[in-house]
């Protein structure tokens, strides 16, 4: 067990991690005092685009949703799934910052054609093609900011990302200690997860690229887990008994799946 005093360097080493990155006119952003004595058991952690970014900066799709779709789209041209005017279709609607879920909702749909009840492996050829080899593309900096977060895992802090890479299970892994990826798909992981059974897991609740099965974008996708009332007390439970630390996000509080997750029974 770690001592209270790295634990709490964790999180400055975070925190410090990415104001190392803010332009000289921007005020470097401190953690609340109060979280700074909070033990990891007492954590929630989400993680947001901006911890991939900064791990692997080299790779586009992991910096935002439109970089992601952007990389899916060239992946699809690459392997020419799309017609010509379709492509040009779907590069207009991001060029035009159309509604970027409704883009990557249509495109996946349109990479995932089904063949005598058999759906093809279209979307998951560029799924790996876009994560393709991110063990390698990670830099030593990015590393100890993953090292801090596996830190505060070890010693009970719960983690979940919007990200769609493994990043952090990778970096787990080259240590020598295994993380296991969760996704919505699997309700009683989740309840398992709420119940802090198994705190060595990521959830990702929008999927993860290993799994593109279990990808999420569209509300449908989580119905089995917002309908399963045993599954929803748990996680509300943790909204209302510990403190979530969110790490590189910009507008996770507005993700519909994080609020229909987490916000929607939550007595203000």
């Amino acid at each position: 067990m770690a001592s209270t005093g790295s634990q709490a360097s964790d999180k400055n080493k975070i925190f410090g991690f990415f104001n190392d990155g803010e332009p000289p006119t921007k005020k470097p952003r401190k953690l609340l005092p109060s979280l700074k004595t909070k033990k990891p058991r007492e954590l929630v952690l989400v993680i947001g685009t901006g911890i991939s970014a900064a791990v692997a900066p080299q790779v586009p799709a992991l910096k935002s949703w439109k970089g992601l779709i952007q990389a899916l789209l060239d992946a699809a041209i690459d392997f020419d799934l799309l017609e010509d005017e379709e492509s040009k279709k779907f590069q207009k609607c991001l060029h035009e910052d159309k509604n970027l879920v409704h883009v990557a909702h249509d495109l996946i749909q349109k990479l995932s054609p089904r063949t005598s009840n058999v759906r093809s492996t279209f979307f998951k050829d560029c799924l790996y093609e876009v994560f393709d080899d991110l063990e390698s593309k990670m830099e030593d900096s990015g590393k100890q900011l993953l090292q801090s977060v596996l830190h505060l895992m070890e010693n009970g802090a719960l983690v979940l990302t919007t990200n769609f890479d493994n990043l952090l299970e990778l970096y787990a892994a080259d240590q020598g200690k295994q993380l296991e990826s969760l996704d919505l798909t699997d309700e009683k992981k989740v309840l398992e997860w709420a119940q802090e059974k198994r705190k060595l897991s990521v959830l990702h609740i929008h999927g993860v690229y290993t799994n593109p099965s279990g990808i999420v974008l569209h509300p449908a996708g989580y119905q089995n887990v917002l309908r399963n009332t045993e599954v929803m007390r748990e996680i509300q439970k943790l909204y209302e008994n510990k403190s979530f630390l969110f790490l590189g996000c910009g507008w996770t509080v507005d993700d519909t799946t994080f609020q229909a997750l987490f916000l929607e029974a939550v007595k203000h």
